[in-house]
């Protein structure tokens, strides 16, 4: 399977695997969740060990650590698309952060609409009846 089919195509893919290999990349990390603090929708799912957290504290920028490459990932760095932080929210158990962000840029996720724009949030598909994506 192509990225493109995964990214645009109807038939649904889900990574089961994702959690494990996030776990084994080396770093102690926690799920993040940005949320735009305005409508509430969210836009990205990520992860962040302690230095994503304090360079979102200290930036004022949503930062995750990228399990895939490993490196520090200040949301926007390369596309300009940056999430501002409004808040930062920990739950009740201390292991899962919320970002609530104002999005600067044309969107939040990597991927581009038919306009050729980053779409405004990763979740631009829903599951259908029959287990087929559907472009919402």
């Amino acid at each position: 399977m192509t990225h493109e089919e995964l990214e645009e195509g109807s038939e649904l893919w889900l990574d089961f695997k994702k959690l494990a290999r996030a776990a084994a990349c080396g770093e102690d990390i926690l799920p993040v969740v940005a949320q735009d603090a305005d409508s509430g929708e969210v836009l990205v799912v990520g992860y962040a060990n302690r230095l994503a957290l304090e360079t979102t504290l200290k930036e004022g920028k949503a930062t995750f650590w990228s399990t895939s490459r490993n490196e520090l990932w200040i949301k926007g760095a390369t596309s300009g698309d940056f999430l501002e932080i409004v808040q930062v929210l920990v739950n009740c158990e201390q292991n899962s952060i919320l970002y609530r962000v104002r999005p600067v840029g044309e969107g939040a996720c990597h991927t581009k609409g038919a306009d050729g724009r980053a779409r405004k949030s990763c979740y631009y598909r829903q599951i259908g009846a029959d287990g087929r994506l559907e472009s919402i």
